[in-house]
């Protein structure tokens, strides 16, 4: 190879190292734009000694007087204070509305949350002394050709137990671990106004893209003041799944505001 050759060779190689580094450290950025930590969020001051509570808009707030920090609110309390968020809000937005799951989708109405406290991780839905189910038989191009009616009714049942837990998760303020009395449904009535069908999408108080799991996780350490859940802890899992459930039959609408 000649001297201008290997001139114009080294220049390619230099060339291709320069855009491969160029890619690796944009793919970097974006990599890390995905795998960010929630940025922190700060609360008004307290201006007489009490706790400030925020709704989770991530802007309308109130202070509540003579509550020190780690006491809990008693229910009638809670309720008169995220009554009173849920007052202001609406008054700063007149031509919005509270959308309410079950008035908009016919979805079921609140259940009454009576399953063991996780049914995710039972072993069987149909009881002690249940006949045994009879041994499956696999047929290859067709996943559910082998099942029976049995099958698909454990396995609803199953669902029901799971989306029930979720609902018992989400009216209790001891299973949230909030520190100040707070539950869900306070600002969000059977699952009102919580759209699990627009996600994933970008959330002003996150500051990325989020999934619905990540805003429920958002919304216990902030409005709820307790601490956010693993993500495969059943009351996160239950609580996704109970959401959801109250907009059955609504078309998905990713990135929806």
């Amino acid at each position: 190879m000649g001297p201008r050759m290997k001139l114009v060779a080294a220049g390619l190689f230099g060339a291709t190292i320069g855009a491969a580094a160029v890619y690796l450290n944009a793919s970097n950025r974006g990599s890390q734009a995905y795998a960010q930590a929630a940025p922190a969020h700060h609360l008004p001051p307290a201006r007489d000694g009490g706790v400030v509570v925020q709704l989770c808009d991530g802007v309308t707030s109130t202070e509540v007087k003579g509550l020190k920090p780690g006491e809990q609110m008693s229910h009638a309390q809670a309720l008169a204070v995220t009554g009173k968020l849920m007052d202001e809000w609406q008054r700063k937005h007149p031509g919005k509305h509270w959308v309410m799951a079950q008035a908009e989708t016919g979805a079921a109405p609140h259940a009454s949350a009576s399953p063991a406290a996780n049914p995710a991780g039972s072993s069987s839905i149909a009881g002690p002394g249940a006949a045994a189910a009879a041994p499956l038989k696999s047929q290859q191009g067709d996943t559910y050709a082998s099942f029976h009616d049995r099958d698909y009714m454990i396995w609803q049942a199953q669902t029901d137990a799971f989306v029930a837990y979720g609902d018992k998760v989400f009216h209790s303020t001891k299973l949230l671990g909030s520190t100040i009395g707070v539950s869900c449904d306070m600002c969000h009535p059977n699952a009102a106004n919580t759209h699990p069908e627009t996600y994933p999408k970008y959330q002003v108080q996150l500051q990325r893209v989020a999934l619905l799991r990540d805003m429920i996780d958002w919304c216990i350490e902030n409005p709820v003041k307790g601490k956010t859940l693993a993500p495969d802890d059943p009351r996160l899992r239950a609580l996704e799944a109970y959401i959801l459930a109250q907009r059955k039959g609504v078309p998905l609408a990713y990135g929806k505001h």
